[in-house]
């Protein structure tokens, strides 16, 4: 990690001036080629039809046919979800692409109460497939093959998945114990002007990529001055941000005091915020959703309207009913109880690594999420050390490599999941790793002798 940057000077006062955004700069062409599906834009009409509407049009299986009549799922509380018989339809027949339309009115109430977003209503939300699907969306509308994308490193391995076939040109920025240095995302894009990249549709970069909340793998997060002056950058070189964010409820303190989302102060709308239910609902479901510019989610609709059709709707149905029979106090109540748990286990796993580790790594305390981010000074890699000899001490990591735009390169970090190791098995971890790097440290000093 970088060496923490100076102090924002941004201060507490924010952007006012409307930026006049121009998105076809940020598609690529194929997304640009991208037209509505006849069919699904008629389904979609199917929501604000009459009663007596007679549709011939689309080729919905008839329900008739499906097997499942009714259903009940029983939460932890013995509250029971009941599924009858005309809500099981929704579940089981297409939905609208958008979104089953009563939790996308949810979202967005909940997305204004949460970040009131300054442009409002030049905004729009659709639900995806969970928030990776949205992202693996929104990185291929905008990203073509050799085109730049500045990112936050290390950087979420699933991201690097999406964009490595592209074979795009990183440009990487380096974090601390605070998240991404806006010191460092100067000095990377520090090659170009900003006046020179404004209305570039070629070789600059377009795109910045960040996880701002317990950041993964990091586990730590950006304060909210961090946030503005990233966001001033971000104005000035005029770059989409890419804001993923499915450990927002995750974070370690009192959401009142949360810093404020990227969203949030989105006076220009050059922010496509990426929210999840996999943390605090059930990754299993699959539902998470994208809010960002009009004309941005329209191509990222379009796009889903011919891959998945719509997020499983028997998965968004149930959240829909869920946070109905919760309410906005219930729902906070559940998320707080997620927040607590976690940070049961960070403190769990915060003791073991001082106990076993405080000799042999670094690291930050993760304000959220489920990571712990070591760096091992003495070993040069730990690739070699984790894939092929860790299992021998019942221990399993991910190697820093993986979290890294070049993945050619040495890396002595290590990822650390503590979200479902038992305290006591968080110990036993610690200690099988302590005495795995102790040998290694041997084993390498030997073959540097030999060498």
């Amino acid at each position: 990690m970088c060496q923490p940057a100076p102090a924002c000077t941004c201060g507490s006062t924010f952007f006012t001036a409307h930026v006049t955004m121009k998105y076809s700069r940020f598609l690529t062409q194929v997304s640009r080629n991208r037209q509505p599906s006849l069919i699904r834009e008629m389904t979609n009409l199917l929501v604000q039809a009459s009663p007596e509407l007679v549709f011939m049009a689309g080729g919905l299986p008839n329900a008739q046919m499906f097997p499942f009549q009714a259903g009940s799922i029983t939460l932890k509380d013995g509250r029971a979800l009941t599924i009858h018989p005309k809500l099981m339809m929704d579940c089981l027949q297409y939905s609208p692409t958008p979104g089953y339309p009563p939790l996308v009115k949810q979202l967005k109430t909940l997305t204004q109460q949460l970040h009131s977003p300054p442009r409002w209503a030049e905004m729009d939300l659709i639900v995806t497939a969970g928030s990776q699907d949205g992202l693996c969306k929104a990185l291929e509308m905008m990203i073509s093959p050799a085109d730049y994308i500045v990112t936050q490193e290390p950087c979420y391995t699933g991201t690097l998945s999406i964009l490595n076939p592209y074979k795009p040109q990183y440009l990487p920025v380096c974090g601390d114990q605070n998240g991404m240095c806006p010191e460092a995302l100067k000095a990377a894009l520090s090659k170009w002007k900003p006046e020179e990249v404004q209305d570039a549709e070629k070789d600059v970069p377009k795109v910045l990529y960040v996880n701002p909340n317990a950041c993964n793998p990091t586990g730590v997060s950006l304060p909210a001055d961090r946030r503005q002056e990233i966001y001033k950058i971000a104005s000035d070189y005029n770059l989409i941000i890419l804001e993923d964010d499915p450990y927002y409820f995750v974070q370690f303190g009192d959401r009142k005091n949360f810093p404020p989302s990227f969203l949030s102060m989105d006076v220009d709308c050059r922010v496509i915020r990426f929210d999840s239910f996999s943390k605090i609902l059930s990754s299993g479901i699959r539902v998470g959703y994208v809010t960002g510019p009009k004309p941005l989610v329209e191509r990222i609709l379009l796009h889903a309207q011919v891959s998945l059709l719509h997020a499983p709707a028997m998965s968004q149905v149930l959240v829909s009913e869920l946070l109905e029979l919760w309410g906005e106090e219930g729902f906070f109540k559940h998320t707080e109880a997620v927040q607590a748990f976690y940070l049961e286990q960070r403190n769990a796993m915060m003791e073991a690594a001082e106990k076993h580790l405080s000799d042999l790594c670094e690291w930050a305390v993760p304000t959220g999420g489920m990571f712990l981010w070591l760096k091992v000074p003495k070993i040069h890699d730990t690739w070699d050390m984790i894939l092929e000899r860790a299992l021998t001490k019942n221990v399993i990591l991910v190697p820093g490599k993986a979290f890294m735009c070049d993945s050619s390169k040495p890396s002595q970090y290590m990822r650390a999941a503590f979200s479902i190791v038992s305290p006591e098995n968080m110990d036993k971890g610690c200690r099988n790793l302590a005495e795995l790097i102790r040998e290694e440290m041997v084993l390498q000093k030997t073959v540097g002798n030999s060498d």
